[in-house]
């Protein structure tokens, strides 16, 4: 790596560290589950998960995979503790909450390959839960992760995925960050997003690639068959008109299940201050859609 990216990207994480506190009022510490620690092996190698099961002491009736955001680049599963917990006592389902090798330790395609590799192994008979009912779902950049995932998966006709859930992910990276920036958005994001883009795929050419750029026009493959999806965007995010668009191509083959679409909110508005209602209202639709999904 370049020194001025790995000089950018250490001032990046002490400005953004690993243990960023999560919504005290959205902690969902009061909702009982089981917790256990597990490494899952990859083909970049181990990565750690804490798995979460419903406090009834059984596996539930399926599992939902989690990749937390982070710009391909930050480390903080921590961070996404309130869902996997709400998602296991509402959908009744083992949440593995994936803490996977972020770049630039592992670039592109590394961490969507994780992705996958964690996915294959979650849907294996060795475990306690019912592999054969399988979710992928992640914020941010775990969302573009889970959506990498669910791509493999199409191409290579296993594993079999019933739901895909993508909360505010990038899904064009040809596209500039910067240039994305409109009246109405936010800016932090726009301001981050070349440091994160360059420490996760610095060749701009392989940026048109299916498994990272799904909404862009570089990728034009038939999606029949593709696992349908819940898709959750935010108003101010500069990122909501390319999942709008991934949200439509998925339509088209009959692949979305649900587009939500949050006014007066930006990007991580769960993890931000978004109010505590409209936080609710999502977790439990991608609950309900969970259900549905695995029954």
């Amino acid at each position: 790596m370049p020194l001025w990216l790995a000089d950018t990207v250490a001032k990046l994480m002490q400005r953004l560290p690993n243990n960023m506190p999560a919504r005290a009022d959205l902690s969902f510490a009061e909702i009982p589950v089981t917790l256990r620690d597990a490494t899952i092996p990859t083909r970049h190698g181990a990565v750690d998960a804490q798995v979460y099961a419903p406090s009834d002491g059984s596996s539930g009736k399926g599992v939902y995979v989690n990749f937390h955001g982070g710009g391909f680049v930050m480390r903080h599963p921590e961070q996404d503790d309130a869902l996997c917990r709400y998602i296991a006592a509402n959908a009744g389902v083992t949440v593995v909450n994936v803490d996977y090798i972020p770049a630039p330790q592992s670039r592109f395609p590394g961490p969507v390959e994780q992705a996958y590799d964690v996915a294959v192994w979650a849907t294996s008979m060795e475990r306690p839960w019912l592999g054969d009912k399988l979710v992928l779902g992640g914020q941010s950049a775990g969302g573009a992760l889970a959506a990498g995932a669910a791509r493999l998966a199409l191409e290579r006709g296993t594993p079999h995925v019933s739901l895909q859930v993508l909360m505010y992910p990038p899904l064009d990276l040809t596209v500039p960050a910067k240039t994305k920036l409109s009246e109405g958005k936010e800016t932090l994001l726009a301001r981050m997003g070349p440091t994160f883009d360059t420490a996760y795929c610095p060749d701009v050419e392989r940026r048109t690639d299916r498994l990272i750029s799904p909404a862009s026009s570089s990728d034009g493959a038939d999606l029949t068959g593709i696992s349908p999806a819940l898709i959750v965007t935010a108003e101010r995010d500069i990122l909501r008109e390319e999942e709008i668009r991934y949200a439509a191509r998925l339509a088209g083959v009959g692949a979305l299940r649900e587009h939500i679409d949050l006014p007066n909110v930006g990007h991580g508005f769960n993890l931000s201050d978004a109010p505590r209602e409209v936080v609710e209202t999502v977790y439990a639709a991608i609950a309900r859609h969970v259900r549905g999904s695995l029954s």
